[in-house]
């Protein structure tokens, strides 16, 4: 039998724990500190392959069981957070030879400039309409689509 992939994995092995009872309760602050915990420990391990490896996934894992708590599909939020990227990197891209060359300190300012322009343009049109779920809580399909 095939795995799920990983992100979707960790929301299952969440959900079963939470099923037992190992689980924060609905809006503990408990789990934002444990989310803080987690990129500190991974800033402090940056200078260690192995160990910022292991703190990643840490993170990873922690921002999953944060996703299920806000029941948001972090697998779903992922890829459109890849689009969206995508879509304005694409408009970067589209004005690559009016950039300053690479190395040129001005290069990157522009290309933020450009990258902001983009999400001004995409806020300015109005959002395709996502369909939006509704489950219990920690059900299989207990998530929010859109924003």
């Amino acid at each position: 039998m095939k795995r799920p992939e990983p992100l979707r994995r960790a929301a299952k092995i969440q959900r079963a724990a939470a099923r037992q009872g190992f689980d924060w309760p609905p809006g503990d602050p408990r789990l934002w500190a444990k989310l803080a915990e987690e990129i500190g420990e991974l800033k402090r391990a940056r200078s260690d392959r192995r160990q910022a490896t292991e703190e990643l996934g840490d993170l990873l894992f922690m921002v999953v069981n944060l996703a299920r708590h806000l029941r948001i599909d972090a697998a779903g939020a992922l890829a459109r957070a890849i689009g969206k990227f995508e879509r304005r990197y694409g408009h970067v891209l589209a004005h690559a030879r009016t950039l300053p060359p690479r190395g040129d300190p001005r290069r990157l300012d522009r290309m933020e400039e450009l990258w902001q322009e983009a999400k001004r343009r995409e806020r300015g049109k109005p959002r395709a309409k996502v369909a939006r779920h509704t489950a219990k809580p920690g059900s299989r399909h207990a998530h929010r689509s859109g924003r």
